[in-house]
């Protein structure tokens, strides 16, 4: 069975170097290379949703890849998908890149110029390996290839178009629908979850900044559980110690919880920072809010257009959510899709404000009747998302219903009987 490898390569000089050096090697079949880490974890995710066997035995990464560093690419793809062995090529053969490279899971590190009996060596064993990890996983019942958590990352247009709202109803309905949910607060420097949710709690975000390797023990005692079952995971009462975190650190924070948790939402707020934007890059679903206002409108577009510029996100991979609905404004959700070029949400949330006020007021949003129309919006639109377990809360809601009309009809009774 010949070996299939995945290049991952941004230089384009590399790229033929490389292809045709592997196309060299016995019982070898190089794939289409990729030429940053955005395009290569979207495709093995492709791959992997369709079956292990799909992905590629080995993925051979360059030093020089993009936008995310190599190593913090080896991590993630070790971690997300541990049936695929990982080589990096490097100018820098030293012990010490060695050691980062197995500690962040690559499987062989080859010496560029790349020699042809050290690539085919390497490659060899790396794919022998592989088979192995697959051959194992064959053994055991539905084994899911590294797909982890759920990420979701929730943004805003602008500040005020109801980010935090969305995003801890997002959480709040996954965790009531049996799911072990995180709720991480990205807005660094002016995170509210905290308030919403009436918490105090001295740990942040950044005290997992300076943690190279974080273990469930120390994740867990950064996190505070909520009442709800939520594990929550704030942003520093300190808005300026927000800059402690890096964009390495939510990569690895990331990746931490979406190995412990089935769903992650992250609020990332208005702002883009490079912690934000390593979080909308490895989100499996990245929200925007908008209102459905010209201001509003022009800042979703804006965000799309920077996010596309940065090669973080594509706008065709972004899903727009319209908050503060209302079937009377000229801004209708068709038009926001088509102006920022993004999918738009079918559950669009309801402008009614008045059912909001006395539990945000109160800092209990998470106590918002069950009547109210914005909550049962935002708990569907968790359901159009999947995060909820959908024929779990469909048979809930049968037999709620069921009961309602069983109760209706002994009043009818009873009324008829009196």
């Amino acid at each position: 069975m010949p070996t299939r490898i995945l290049p991952a390569v941004g230089d384009a000089d590399a790229v033929r170097s490389i292809t045709t050096l592997l196309s060299q090697l016995p019982d070898a079949e190089p794939v289409a290379p990729v030429v940053d880490s955005t395009q290569l974890v979207d495709t093995l995710a492709r791959l992997a949703a369709e079956s292990v066997d799909e992905l590629p035995e080995v993925v051979v990464v360059h030093e020089r890849i993009g936008p995310v560093p190599a190593l913090e690419l080896i991590r993630e793809v070790a971690l997300r998908f541990p049936a695929v062995g990982v080589i990096l090529v490097s100018t820098d053969a030293s012990p010490g890149l060695f050691s980062a490279a197995m500690d962040s899971g690559a499987r062989g590190l080859v010496a560029l110029p790349l020699s042809y009996e050290e690539l085919a060596s390497r490659v060899q064993a790396v794919a022998q390996w592989s088979v192995g990890v697959r051959r194992h996983l064959g053994r055991g019942a539905d084994v899911l290839p590294g797909v982890g958590g759920r990420v979701v990352t929730v943004s805003g247009a602008k500040g005020g178009v109801g980010t935090t709202l969305t995003a801890v109803h997002l959480a709040l309905a996954a965790q009531a629908s049996g799911r072990g949910t995180a709720l991480v607060d990205m807005d660094l420097q002016a995170g509210d979850i905290a308030s919403y949710l009436d918490v105090q709690f001295r740990r942040s975000v950044v005290d997992l900044a300076t943690i190279s390797d974080i273990s469930p023990r120390v994740l867990a005692d950064a996190v505070f559980r909520h009442d709800t079952g939520v594990a929550l995971l704030l942003a520093p009462g300190e808005g300026e110690r927000g800059e402690e975190v890096t964009d390495r650190a939510a990569r690895q924070l990331i990746s931490a919880l979406r190995s412990r948790y089935e769903v992650v939402v992250i609020d990332c707020g208005a702002q883009l920072g490079g912690p934000g934007a390593a979080a909308v890059e490895m989100a499996d679903t990245a929200l925007l809010v908008t209102t459905p206002d010209v201001v509003a409108v022009r800042g979703a577009k804006r965000m799309v257009r920077m996010w596309d510029r940065l090669q973080i996100r594509k706008a065709e991979e972004t899903t727009v959510v319209v908050n503060r609905h209302t079937r009377g404004t000229e801004i209708q959700p068709p038009l926001i899709q088509k102006i920022t070029g993004t999918a738009i949400a079918a559950t669009a949330i309801p402008a009614n404000f008045k059912e909001l006020q006395a539990a945000v007021d109160a800092g209990r949003i998470h106590a918002l009747d069950n009547r109210s129309t914005v909550k049962q919006a935002l708990w569907t639109l968790a359901g159009e998302l999947g995060l909820v377990k959908a024929a779990e809360g469909t048979h809930r809601a049968g037999r709620l219903r069921g009961g309602d009309r069983g109760s209706a009809s002994l009043r009818r009774r009873r009324g008829g009987g009196g």
